[in-house]
């Protein structure tokens, strides 16, 4: 159990504005939730959100529209990482599993009947929630069956179907989408280290979070996909070894690679089924994904999108990931010769 993290005392961006003045509305009628679930893509302001409202909740001296001063005692508690009454659930960094531990959740469970220390509220934060380990999940029901006092319990999650239905029915839910593409450009472009650089490239790359797109603005990651695309088409044409490229990916990561080759996939159907005038997640591909167009059989494309969904699932597990890129090279190998996932 952890009770430090860097709090971002900078105001929400704006798709997160209505979400905010919801839950602000809420605390003022005297009816926010005992317990939220805060869910969504990875990058898209989650966390943040529920960074800001543990902090909204902890300060005394917050503005008009709900947000903490940043100034008073407690939020400099806050930003210490030593305020008493937040305390941060989470995976134990030293545990190959990543998964959050019954122990931990049994020793948040012993102290969270305490009333809070010095504010008017006692907020937890358990992220990720759908890292909750079934011992874990089962031991943190008593207390979201038996809230006390002025608490909340905030659970952050990507992964939804994770989490268990008796975990999710006793939480309030909240979706948060991925915003408008005009909306994220232009919140993007403010925040760029180059102003010259093109958002919609990180943007569609990031399936459309802002902040993932900021995280992953490295040009050097970019010449890295696009090797690995050339690998990809070099694979369909005869030219790569499907074992060989496989090492590759494998060297760039699997989660990083299944969530490129989806996103390829998923560019070449559109193009199939829509030619040129399609919105694509990988724009500046456009001329070298056309010339795979005619080779793809439409079915085939569809089941090998489902094979890389399927092993996207299993890349956070303790699968062989070598393995099982090598399977997928192999298949994609096979689906661009006119065959295809389970066929011989």
């Amino acid at each position: 159990m952890s009770q430090h993290s860097e709090l971002d005392a900078s105001p929400l961006p704006p798709w997160l504005g209505g979400i905010w003045s919801r839950l602000q509305g809420a605390r003022e009628l005297d009816r926010l939730a005992h317990a939220l679930l805060i869910c969504g893509p990875a990058g898209i302001g989650k966390r943040r959100l529920a960074d800001a409202l543990a902090r909204s909740l902890l300060c005394r001296s917050r503005d008009a529209a709900g947000y903490a001063c940043g100034r008073c005692p407690d939020c400099r508690l806050l930003e210490a990482g030593n305020h008493p009454d937040l305390v941060r659930i989470g995976p134990d960094p030293d545990s190959k599993s990543r998964e959050i531990s019954v122990g931990a959740v049994r020793a948040f469970s012993e102290h969270g009947s305490l009333t809070p220390s010095r504010s008017d509220w006692k907020v937890t934060l358990i992220d990720p929630a759908d890292r909750l380990n079934p011992s874990a999940a089962n031991a943190l029901l008593k207390t979201l069956e038996e809230p006390s006092g002025q608490s909340l319990m905030c659970l952050v999650a990507e992964r939804l179907g994770q989490l268990p239905a008796t975990i999710r029915s006793r939480c309030l839910q909240i979706a948060v989408p991925v915003p408008a593409e005009d909306e994220a450009l232009a919140w993007l472009r403010d925040r760029l280290p180059d102003p010259g650089t093109d958002p919609l490239l990180p943007l569609r790359l990031a399936q459309g979070a802002p902040f993932r797109a900021l995280d992953e603005l490295d040009q050097e990651l970019f010449e890295q996909r696009r090797q690995r695309v050339a690998g990809f088409l070099a694979i369909a044409s005869g030219r790569r070894d499907p074992v060989a490229e496989a090492a590759l990916w494998n060297g760039q990561g699997a989660v990083r690679m299944l969530d490129w080759m989806s996103g390829w996939i998923c560019d070449l159907l559109r193009l199939m089924a829509g030619g040129d005038a399609v919105r694509l997640t990988n724009p500046d591909q456009r001329e070298v994904f056309m010339t795979l167009v005619q080779r793809l059989d439409p079915a085939a494309g569809h089941r090998f999108l489902g094979r890389l969904l399927e092993c996207r699932a299993l890349a956070d597990t303790n699968v062989n990931h070598l393995l099982m890129l090598e399977s997928i090279a192999i298949e994609w190998f096979r689906v661009t010769r006119g065959g295809g996932p389970g066929r011989d």
